[in-house]
């Protein structure tokens, strides 16, 4: 880990031009477990694998209600994340209370990332070790952003992130054209299949350890929309989700993938 004295803080840049503390925020999103989200023209759909750290504990959540319109999943350390989400909820509130309005999803997002960013302008703050799935819609339709410790925000189609996400991305890019155009179930459907592609051979998707969040959009008029607010499925309620999952899988679906195991070397989001 040592790197010559220029990983001592986020304020100092490397001959090469890094700021390692700001890579090391990034290693902790990559230890959390694997979280997609997905976009339609009506919906915005997160789903979750969530960990507990040991068998008497119980799963940690993976899933966080915003507002009536946006929510968020986390990927790394779930202390930061509690952070960033109560930040978030301030500025929503603080926005419905001047404008009568939701907030508009890309400014809020807006909103964390010059908040993440500003920890790595000043000396003794630290990057936020999370990264965030933010779902949502406003008057232009459903979002999906992707958020990095370095303050760093991207709106996304598609995307997963944390341990073993790339083998959930990859079935994100080859189905990303039907995206657009899924109805509610069809996304969680999808959503769920690109999860189970990231598991490790011996584990399945269980009541236990998925969550799945959906957030709607209904068009009312030109300029007018009907939000279908956010909503966290957790415990007996995703049953029936995987229900789909399981009979599509019998009807030929391509089985998930294996290969080696979720790192576990950091106690993170769990």
């Amino acid at each position: 880990m040592f790197r010559n004295n220029y990983d001592n803080d986020s304020v100092t840049f490397s001959p090469q031009g890094r700021i390692f503390q700001v890579e090391y925020a990034a290693e902790a999103v990559k230890q959390g477990s694997v979280v997609v989200g997905i976009a339609s023209k009506t919906h915005a759909v997160l789903v979750a694998i969530k960990r507990n750290a040991e068998e008497l504990s119980s799963y940690q959540k993976k899933l966080f209600p915003i507002d009536e319109h946006t929510g968020i999943a986390i990927a790394g350390l779930t202390s930061d994340a509690r952070v960033l989400s109560n930040f978030m909820k301030q500025q929503c509130l603080g926005h419905r209370l001047t404008y009568g309005r939701n907030m508009p999803i890309r400014n809020l997002v807006e909103q964390i990332g010059s908040k993440a960013q500003n920890n790595t302008q000043h000396y003794g703050k630290r990057p936020y070790g999370v990264g965030l799935l933010i779902a949502g819609v406003d008057n232009t339709g459903p979002h999906l952003f992707e958020f990095q410790p370095s303050g760093m925000t991207e709106e996304m189609q598609a995307f997963a992130i944390g341990a073993r996400s790339q083998m959930a991305r990859t079935y994100l890019e080859r189905h990303l054209d039907a995206f657009q155009d899924s109805s509610r179930e069809e996304l969680i459907t999808h959503g769920l299949r690109a999860l189970k592609e990231s598991l490790v051979q011996d584990r399945e998707l269980t009541v236990d350890n998925t969550s799945v969040g959906v957030v709607g959009f209904i068009k009312e008029g030109e300029a007018s929309y009907k939000v279908d607010p956010f909503k966290v499925y957790d415990g007996q309620e995703v049953s029936v989700f995987l229900e789909k999952v399981s009979d599509s899988a019998e009807g030929g679906a391509a089985p998930a993938a294996g290969g080696e195991a979720e790192g576990e070397g950091m106690e993170v989001d769990s």
